[in-house]
């Protein structure tokens, strides 16, 4: 079982999705655009696409149930639904994890955009009540990774993560609806060798494949 196996704990999942965002990207540039804030937050005139923002700041989310779609909250919303000792604990604890994930990736030639933390409530093993992360983290089906030799600041990035799949979806005209079109052997080659080169990269170790 050596290498096979792993410890669990059952966790009851905080039902918000904890994102961070260092740079102005995606829905947040859009919404940047045209409003000036990005989920709420009001931010410096002037800035440009992929650009850093003068502080990472943290922009939660729902956590919709299977087939129903997350919604960007604010932070005081954020409270409404968990509390303000939880929302607190996420807060912090999600901007001290893209930090540290930040400098990792900025290690092996990456900027680290922004990215999603999942946190479940346990106890710990005095049989007190604690918030710890769970899911995965830090990976491309999470975050947003750039290549800091190729980075150019006014202009969408190439992305080491999912997004060219959602960009080859959006041109089908998929309606988001299931089942989705069948995917390309091209596309399934692009995205694996994108994950592929984020995991050597940030790992500094070989991805090892079945078959």
């Amino acid at each position: 079982y050596i290498g096979r196996s792993m410890l669990v704990k059952k966790c009851e999942p905080v039902k918000l999705e904890a994102i961070v965002r260092g740079y102005l990207a995606g829905s947040g540039w859009a919404e940047y655009q045209r409003d000036g804030t990005v989920c709420g937050i009001p931010l410096p005139a002037g800035l440009t696409e992929s650009e850093p923002l003068p502080n990472p700041i943290f922009t939660p989310s729902t956590k919709g149930e299977v087939g129903e779609h997350d919604e960007n909250i604010t932070y005081e919303q954020a409270v409404g639904i968990v509390g303000e000792d939880v929302a607190n604990t996420v807060k912090v604890r999600s901007m001290a994890l893209y930090t540290y994930g930040l400098s990792r990736a900025q290690e092996a030639g990456f900027f680290l955009a922004d990215t999603k933390f999942e946190f479940g409530a346990t106890q710990n093993e005095q049989g007190e009540d604690e918030i710890i992360l769970i899911d995965e983290a830090l990976t491309p089906d999470s975050s947003r990774f750039w290549d800091a030799g190729i980075y150019k600041p006014g202009q969408s990035q190439p992305s080491y993560d999912k997004q060219p799949l959602r960009d080859w979806l959006t041109s089908t005209g998929w309606d988001k609806e299931p089942p989705g079109p069948p995917l390309p052997d091209d596309v399934v080659e692009d995205i694996r060798g994108r994950y592929r080169t984020a995991f050597e990269r940030v790992t500094g170790r070989e991805l090892i494949t079945a078959g």
